[in-house]
């Protein structure tokens, strides 16, 4: 997997994490919610990453 990917998916892990918590802070269920889709976008995104790394280690 490559690093930049990896990296990504982090940084979208924080922008959830960060969207989530302003929205506890306003009250605004929307943004609460939107920020656990990130979340959850990032999770399925290093899934992907370490599924992408595994076949590369069995292949090689």
């Amino acid at each position: 997997m490559s690093l930049e990917d990896r990296a990504k998916a982090a940084a979208k892990n924080v922008e959830g994490k960060a969207q989530e918590a302003l929205g506890n802070v306003t009250g605004d269920p929307e943004d609460k919610a939107e920020g656990k889709a990130k979340q959850a976008e990032s999770e399925l995104r290093h899934g992907v990453e370490d599924v992408k790394d595994n076949i590369k280690k069995s292949i090689d």
